[in-house]
Protein backbone atom coordinates (compact mmCIF):
# COMPACT_ATOMS: atom_id res chain seq x y z
CA UNK A 1 0.00 0.00 0.00
CA UNK A 2 2.53 2.51 -0.77
CA UNK A 3 1.85 5.97 -0.90
CA UNK A 4 2.24 8.33 -4.45
CA UNK A 5 4.36 10.80 -3.13
CA UNK A 6 1.68 13.66 -2.07
CA UNK A 7 1.94 15.34 2.03
CA UNK A 8 -0.38 14.98 4.69
CA UNK A 9 -2.06 17.92 4.46
CA UNK A 10 -2.65 20.03 7.96
CA UNK A 11 -3.76 17.32 10.20
CA UNK A 12 -0.54 15.15 9.15
CA UNK A 13 0.71 13.00 11.58
CA UNK A 14 4.22 13.85 13.47
CA UNK A 15 5.78 10.64 13.99
CA UNK A 16 4.41 8.46 11.88
CA UNK A 17 0.60 7.54 13.33
CA UNK A 18 0.61 10.24 16.01
CA UNK A 19 0.32 7.30 18.63
CA UNK A 20 1.67 8.28 22.32
CA UNK A 21 3.62 6.09 24.67
CA UNK A 22 2.35 3.59 26.29
CA UNK A 23 0.04 1.63 23.69
CA UNK A 24 -2.55 -0.89 25.19
CA UNK A 25 -3.36 -2.86 28.58
CA UNK A 26 -6.69 -4.43 28.65
CA UNK A 27 -7.80 -7.16 31.22
CA UNK A 28 -11.18 -8.12 29.41
CA UNK A 29 -14.30 -9.65 31.06
CA UNK A 30 -17.02 -10.04 28.84
CA UNK A 31 -20.29 -12.14 29.77
CA UNK A 32 -22.75 -12.90 27.14
CA UNK A 33 -25.18 -15.25 28.22
CA UNK A 34 -23.51 -18.82 29.57
CA UNK A 35 -20.48 -17.77 27.35
CA UNK A 36 -17.74 -15.92 29.27
CA UNK A 37 -14.24 -13.93 27.97
CA UNK A 38 -12.09 -13.61 30.12
CA UNK A 39 -8.43 -12.23 28.36
CA UNK A 40 -5.61 -9.67 29.49
CA UNK A 41 -3.73 -8.71 26.26
CA UNK A 42 -1.21 -5.96 26.30
CA UNK A 43 -0.18 -4.48 22.72
CA UNK A 44 3.00 -1.57 22.40
CA UNK A 45 2.93 1.11 20.03
CA UNK A 46 3.70 -0.18 16.64
CA UNK A 47 2.97 -4.01 17.51
CA UNK A 48 0.80 -6.19 15.94
CA UNK A 49 -0.52 -8.97 17.89
CA UNK A 50 -2.69 -11.60 16.13
CA UNK A 51 -6.05 -12.85 18.10
CA UNK A 52 -6.69 -16.17 16.95
CA UNK A 53 -8.79 -18.91 17.75
CA UNK A 54 -11.98 -21.55 16.14
CA UNK A 55 -15.56 -20.06 15.68
CA UNK A 56 -17.17 -18.98 19.34
CA UNK A 57 -13.48 -18.50 21.08
CA UNK A 58 -14.34 -15.25 21.90
CA UNK A 59 -12.50 -12.95 19.50
CA UNK A 60 -14.98 -10.94 18.19
CA UNK A 61 -16.61 -10.25 21.84
CA UNK A 62 -12.76 -8.90 22.80
CA UNK A 63 -12.90 -6.50 19.35
CA UNK A 64 -16.46 -5.35 20.67
CA UNK A 65 -15.29 -4.91 24.02
CA UNK A 66 -11.68 -2.60 23.12
CA UNK A 67 -14.47 -0.72 20.49
CA UNK A 68 -16.65 0.23 23.30
CA UNK A 69 -19.33 -1.92 21.31
CA UNK A 70 -20.13 -4.22 23.75
CA UNK A 71 -20.38 -4.40 27.57
CA UNK A 72 -18.05 -5.28 29.82
CA UNK A 73 -18.46 -5.29 33.39
CA UNK A 74 -15.82 -5.73 35.12
CA UNK A 75 -12.89 -4.79 32.54
CA UNK A 76 -10.20 -2.51 32.41
CA UNK A 77 -8.82 -0.75 29.59
CA UNK A 78 -6.05 1.89 29.31
CA UNK A 79 -4.76 2.90 25.97
CA UNK A 80 -2.25 5.28 25.97
CA UNK A 81 -2.62 6.30 29.76
CA UNK A 82 -6.28 6.82 29.52
CA UNK A 83 -8.90 4.77 31.24
CA UNK A 84 -11.30 3.29 29.14
CA UNK A 85 -13.38 0.97 30.39
CA UNK A 86 -13.16 0.22 34.82
CA UNK A 87 -12.47 1.84 37.80
CA UNK A 88 -9.80 4.97 38.48
CA UNK A 89 -7.03 4.93 40.41
CA UNK A 90 -7.93 4.45 44.31
CA UNK A 91 -10.89 2.51 43.24
CA UNK A 92 -12.15 5.82 41.45
CA UNK A 93 -15.43 6.10 39.74
CA UNK A 94 -15.32 3.76 37.00
CA UNK A 95 -14.55 4.70 33.28
CA UNK A 96 -16.90 4.00 30.52
CA UNK A 97 -16.00 6.27 27.79
CA UNK A 98 -18.31 5.70 24.54
CA UNK A 99 -17.34 4.54 21.21
CA UNK A 100 -16.83 7.35 19.45
CA UNK A 101 -14.58 8.60 21.73
CA UNK A 102 -12.03 6.28 22.20
CA UNK A 103 -9.68 6.86 19.45
CA UNK A 104 -9.92 3.71 18.23
CA UNK A 105 -9.95 2.80 14.57
CA UNK A 106 -11.53 -0.84 13.25
CA UNK A 107 -11.31 -2.63 9.68
CA UNK A 108 -14.13 -4.74 9.46
CA UNK A 109 -14.05 -8.37 7.17
CA UNK A 110 -17.20 -6.46 4.96
CA UNK A 111 -15.42 -3.40 4.88
CA UNK A 112 -18.85 -1.79 5.73
CA UNK A 113 -18.45 1.29 3.24
CA UNK A 114 -20.92 3.90 2.29
CA UNK A 115 -22.06 3.02 -0.73
CA UNK A 116 -23.47 6.48 -1.90
CA UNK A 117 -20.06 8.25 -0.69
CA UNK A 118 -16.76 8.54 -3.00
CA UNK A 119 -13.61 6.48 -1.76
CA UNK A 120 -12.32 9.79 -0.60
CA UNK A 121 -15.48 10.95 1.34
CA UNK A 122 -15.34 7.11 2.80
CA UNK A 123 -11.89 8.18 4.47
CA UNK A 124 -13.03 11.82 5.37
CA UNK A 125 -15.80 10.74 7.01
CA UNK A 126 -14.28 9.73 9.71
CA UNK A 127 -12.17 13.08 10.91
CA UNK A 128 -15.59 14.43 9.55
CA UNK A 129 -17.26 13.25 12.31
CA UNK A 130 -14.38 14.64 14.80
CA UNK A 131 -15.52 17.95 13.86
CA UNK A 132 -12.69 18.38 11.73
CA UNK A 133 -13.23 21.06 8.59
CA UNK A 134 -14.59 19.83 5.89
CA UNK A 135 -11.28 20.64 3.53
CA UNK A 136 -8.80 19.64 6.41
CA UNK A 137 -10.74 16.26 6.14
CA UNK A 138 -10.55 15.77 2.33
CA UNK A 139 -6.58 16.79 2.67
CA UNK A 140 -6.23 14.42 5.50
CA UNK A 141 -8.40 11.44 3.35
CA UNK A 142 -6.61 11.83 0.47
CA UNK A 143 -2.89 11.30 1.96
CA UNK A 144 -4.66 8.61 3.60
CA UNK A 145 -5.67 7.06 0.27
CA UNK A 146 -2.17 7.50 -1.45
CA UNK A 147 -0.47 6.07 1.70
CA UNK A 148 -2.44 2.67 0.66
CA UNK A 149 -2.19 3.27 -2.85
CA UNK A 150 -5.14 4.33 -4.02
CA UNK A 151 -4.79 7.80 -4.78
CA UNK A 152 -6.02 8.21 -8.45
CA UNK A 153 -8.78 6.41 -6.88
CA UNK A 154 -10.27 8.66 -4.95
CA UNK A 155 -13.64 9.91 -6.91
CA UNK A 156 -14.80 6.10 -7.65
CA UNK A 157 -17.53 4.40 -5.11
CA UNK A 158 -17.74 1.54 -3.72
CA UNK A 159 -19.09 -0.19 -6.74
CA UNK A 160 -16.55 0.59 -8.89
CA UNK A 161 -13.54 -0.75 -6.51
CA UNK A 162 -12.20 -4.28 -6.39
CA UNK A 163 -12.76 -6.80 -2.52
CA UNK A 164 -8.76 -5.64 -2.74
CA UNK A 165 -8.86 -1.72 -3.31
CA UNK A 166 -12.15 -1.47 -0.84
CA UNK A 167 -10.16 -3.17 1.98
CA UNK A 168 -7.56 -0.42 1.54
CA UNK A 169 -10.10 2.42 1.40
CA UNK A 170 -11.59 0.87 4.80
CA UNK A 171 -7.60 0.96 6.09
CA UNK A 172 -7.40 4.53 4.84
CA UNK A 173 -11.01 5.41 6.39
CA UNK A 174 -9.56 4.02 9.68
CA UNK A 175 -6.36 5.32 10.11
CA UNK A 176 -7.98 8.79 8.91
CA UNK A 177 -9.24 9.29 12.45
CA UNK A 178 -5.67 8.87 14.15
CA UNK A 179 -6.55 5.73 15.83
CA UNK A 180 -4.57 4.72 19.32
CA UNK A 181 -5.44 1.11 18.95
CA UNK A 182 -6.07 -0.14 15.31
CA UNK A 183 -8.33 -3.22 15.03
CA UNK A 184 -8.57 -5.47 12.46
CA UNK A 185 -11.46 -7.96 11.90
CA UNK A 186 -10.22 -11.13 9.35
CA UNK A 187 -9.09 -7.79 6.72
CA UNK A 188 -8.20 -10.49 4.58
CA UNK A 189 -10.68 -13.22 4.85
CA UNK A 190 -13.21 -11.94 2.01
CA UNK A 191 -10.29 -11.53 -0.90
CA UNK A 192 -9.69 -14.44 -3.29
CA UNK A 193 -6.64 -15.59 -3.11
CA UNK A 194 -4.91 -13.92 -6.23
CA UNK A 195 -5.29 -10.72 -4.60
CA UNK A 196 -4.69 -12.15 -0.48
CA UNK A 197 -0.75 -11.90 -1.46
CA UNK A 198 -0.92 -8.46 -2.14
CA UNK A 199 -2.69 -6.82 0.09
CA UNK A 200 -1.39 -9.12 3.14
CA UNK A 201 2.54 -7.33 1.68
CA UNK A 202 0.38 -3.94 1.45
CA UNK A 203 -0.71 -3.99 4.39
CA UNK A 204 2.44 -5.18 6.23
CA UNK A 205 4.15 -2.04 4.93
CA UNK A 206 1.44 0.35 6.02
CA UNK A 207 1.39 -0.92 9.72
CA UNK A 208 5.12 -0.84 9.75
CA UNK A 209 4.68 2.98 8.43
CA UNK A 210 1.93 4.40 10.79
CA UNK A 211 3.50 2.11 13.63
CA UNK A 212 0.06 2.26 15.31
CA UNK A 213 -0.53 -0.48 18.72
CA UNK A 214 -2.67 -3.22 16.09
CA UNK A 215 -4.98 -6.06 17.27
CA UNK A 216 -5.36 -8.20 13.99
CA UNK A 217 -8.01 -11.26 14.24
CA UNK A 218 -7.44 -13.91 11.68
CA UNK A 219 -8.02 -17.97 11.01
CA UNK A 220 -4.98 -17.79 8.92
CA UNK A 221 -1.22 -18.87 9.96
CA UNK A 222 0.12 -17.42 7.15
CA UNK A 223 -1.28 -13.35 8.17
CA UNK A 224 -0.20 -14.53 11.63
CA UNK A 225 3.59 -15.12 9.98
CA UNK A 226 3.63 -12.48 8.00
CA UNK A 227 1.74 -9.34 9.93
CA UNK A 228 1.88 -10.29 13.50
CA UNK A 229 4.95 -9.62 16.07
CA UNK A 230 3.25 -12.01 18.79
CA UNK A 231 0.03 -14.48 18.66
CA UNK A 232 -2.20 -14.95 21.29
CA UNK A 233 -4.53 -17.82 21.20
CA UNK A 234 -8.21 -18.50 22.45
CA UNK A 235 -10.18 -20.96 22.61
CA UNK A 236 -13.63 -20.87 24.72
CA UNK A 237 -13.15 -17.39 26.27
CA UNK A 238 -9.67 -18.22 27.43
CA UNK A 239 -5.97 -17.74 25.94
CA UNK A 240 -4.51 -21.30 25.56
CA UNK A 241 -1.37 -20.27 23.88
CA UNK A 242 1.19 -16.66 23.38
CA UNK A 243 4.24 -16.56 22.09
CA UNK A 244 5.72 -15.49 18.81
CA UNK A 245 4.45 -16.84 15.37
CA UNK A 246 7.11 -19.20 15.15
CA UNK A 247 6.98 -20.38 18.92
CA UNK A 248 3.28 -21.03 18.37
CA UNK A 249 2.96 -22.75 14.86
CA UNK A 250 6.26 -25.06 15.69
CA UNK A 251 5.20 -26.12 19.05
CA UNK A 252 1.28 -26.10 19.09
CA UNK A 253 -0.17 -26.48 22.75
CA UNK A 254 -4.15 -27.61 21.70
CA UNK A 255 -5.25 -29.42 18.56
CA UNK A 256 -6.78 -26.14 17.44
CA UNK A 257 -3.81 -24.52 16.85
CA UNK A 258 -2.30 -27.97 14.95
CA UNK A 259 -4.92 -28.20 12.40
CA UNK A 260 -3.66 -24.40 11.78
CA UNK A 261 -0.65 -26.06 10.27
CA UNK A 262 -1.69 -29.92 10.00
CA UNK A 263 0.81 -30.56 12.64
CA UNK A 264 0.33 -33.57 15.46
CA UNK A 265 -0.81 -32.95 19.26
CA UNK A 266 -1.05 -35.70 22.08
CA UNK A 267 -2.00 -35.40 25.46
CA UNK A 268 0.48 -37.85 26.89
CA UNK A 269 -0.34 -39.94 30.36
CA UNK A 270 2.70 -39.02 31.69
CA UNK A 271 6.32 -37.28 30.67
CA UNK A 272 10.00 -37.55 32.35
CA UNK A 273 12.86 -35.49 31.46
CA UNK A 274 15.85 -37.57 30.57
CA UNK A 275 19.68 -37.54 29.75
CA UNK A 276 19.50 -36.91 26.13
CA UNK A 277 15.69 -34.51 26.07
CA UNK A 278 12.48 -35.99 26.98
CA UNK A 279 10.22 -38.78 27.17
CA UNK A 280 6.80 -39.62 26.97
CA UNK A 281 4.47 -42.23 28.00
CA UNK A 282 1.13 -42.09 25.51
CA UNK A 283 -2.02 -43.72 25.62
CA UNK A 284 -1.95 -47.92 25.08
CA UNK A 285 1.97 -47.84 25.88
CA UNK A 286 3.55 -46.07 22.91
CA UNK A 287 6.85 -44.18 23.70
CA UNK A 288 7.88 -41.14 22.33
CA UNK A 289 11.02 -39.67 22.87
CA UNK A 290 12.82 -36.46 22.27
CA UNK A 291 15.92 -34.89 21.87
CA UNK A 292 14.67 -30.97 22.92
CA UNK A 293 14.53 -30.91 26.36
CA UNK A 294 11.24 -30.93 29.00
CA UNK A 295 9.83 -27.76 27.78
CA UNK A 296 6.95 -25.47 29.83
CA UNK A 297 3.75 -25.44 29.58
CA UNK A 298 0.61 -27.86 29.27
CA UNK A 299 1.20 -31.88 29.22
CA UNK A 300 1.64 -32.56 25.21
CA UNK A 301 3.97 -34.01 22.56
CA UNK A 302 3.89 -31.88 19.64
CA UNK A 303 4.59 -32.96 16.33
CA UNK A 304 5.10 -30.40 13.26
CA UNK A 305 4.00 -32.32 10.20
CA UNK A 306 7.30 -32.19 8.35
CA UNK A 307 8.92 -34.04 11.08
CA UNK A 308 6.11 -37.18 10.04
CA UNK A 309 8.08 -39.82 8.15
CA UNK A 310 5.96 -42.90 6.42
CA UNK A 311 7.71 -46.19 5.99
CA UNK A 312 7.32 -49.98 5.74
CA UNK A 313 6.71 -51.55 9.12
CA UNK A 314 10.09 -53.07 8.58
CA UNK A 315 11.40 -49.55 8.50
CA UNK A 316 13.63 -47.68 6.13
CA UNK A 317 15.79 -49.60 3.83
CA UNK A 318 18.62 -51.57 5.78
CA UNK A 319 16.87 -52.00 8.74
CA UNK A 320 18.16 -48.63 10.69
CA UNK A 321 16.90 -47.42 13.76
CA UNK A 322 14.77 -46.09 14.88
CA UNK A 323 11.52 -48.85 14.31
CA UNK A 324 8.74 -47.28 13.17
CA UNK A 325 5.42 -47.22 15.02
CA UNK A 326 3.08 -49.82 13.04
CA UNK A 327 0.06 -47.73 12.31
CA UNK A 328 -2.99 -47.53 9.87
CA UNK A 329 -3.82 -45.12 6.95
CA UNK A 330 -7.17 -43.64 7.46
CA UNK A 331 -7.49 -40.93 4.64
CA UNK A 332 -5.13 -39.47 1.94
CA UNK A 333 -6.39 -35.91 0.89
CA UNK A 334 -4.36 -33.64 -1.65
CA UNK A 335 -3.48 -30.41 -0.18
CA UNK A 336 -2.25 -28.58 -3.06
CA UNK A 337 0.91 -30.18 -4.29
CA UNK A 338 1.36 -32.31 -1.48
CA UNK A 339 -0.91 -35.05 0.11
CA UNK A 340 -2.08 -35.61 3.74
CA UNK A 341 -1.69 -38.89 5.12
CA UNK A 342 -3.53 -39.15 7.99
CA UNK A 343 -2.81 -42.61 10.13
CA UNK A 344 -3.78 -43.85 13.12
CA UNK A 345 -1.03 -46.00 15.56
CA UNK A 346 -2.20 -49.66 16.56
CA UNK A 347 -1.30 -48.73 20.38
CA UNK A 348 -3.59 -45.92 21.78
CA UNK A 349 -5.22 -44.97 18.23
CA UNK A 350 -3.37 -41.91 18.12
CA UNK A 351 -4.01 -39.95 14.82
CA UNK A 352 -0.98 -37.88 13.28
CA UNK A 353 -0.78 -36.26 9.72
CA UNK A 354 2.24 -36.78 7.58
CA UNK A 355 2.81 -34.55 4.07
CA UNK A 356 4.30 -35.91 0.78
CA UNK A 357 5.12 -34.81 -2.40
CA UNK A 358 2.38 -34.98 -5.02
CA UNK A 359 4.16 -36.31 -7.34
CA UNK A 360 6.00 -39.63 -5.40
CA UNK A 361 5.35 -43.21 -6.56
CA UNK A 362 4.63 -43.74 -2.16
CA UNK A 363 2.17 -41.58 -1.94
CA UNK A 364 0.36 -42.15 -5.26
CA UNK A 365 -0.02 -46.13 -3.84
CA UNK A 366 -0.91 -45.22 -0.66
CA UNK A 367 -4.91 -46.33 0.30
CA UNK A 368 -7.11 -46.45 3.05
CA UNK A 369 -6.45 -49.21 5.26
CA UNK A 370 -3.20 -49.69 4.44
CA UNK A 371 -0.08 -50.75 7.13
CA UNK A 372 2.77 -48.41 7.44
CA UNK A 373 5.17 -47.58 9.44
CA UNK A 374 5.51 -44.26 11.35
CA UNK A 375 8.62 -42.07 12.27
CA UNK A 376 9.05 -39.24 14.43
CA UNK A 377 11.93 -37.35 14.12
CA UNK A 378 13.30 -36.75 17.61
CA UNK A 379 15.13 -33.51 16.88
CA UNK A 380 11.55 -31.70 15.82
CA UNK A 381 9.31 -33.49 18.86
CA UNK A 382 8.49 -31.03 21.55
CA UNK A 383 7.65 -32.70 25.20
CA UNK A 384 6.36 -31.29 28.11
Amino acid sequence: MSGDGAGEGELGRSGGGGVGEGGLSAQLRVARGSFALELDLDVAPGEVVALLGPNGAGKSSALGALAGLLPADGARVVLDGRLLDGPGADDGPVARVPARDRRVGTVFQDHRLFPHLSALENVAFSPRSRGVSARAARELALAELRRVGLGDLAGRRPSELSGGQSQRVAVARALAADPRLLLLDEPLAALDAEQRPALRAALADVLQEVRVATLLVTHDPVDAVALADRVVVLERGVVVQRGTPTEVLTDPHTSYVASLTGATVWTPAETAATASGARALLPGGLVVSSERPLADGPARVSVPVDAVTLTGLDGPAGGAAPVPIPARVVSVEQRLSRLAVTVVTDQGSLSAVAELPLATADGARLRRGDRVGLLLDPARVTIA
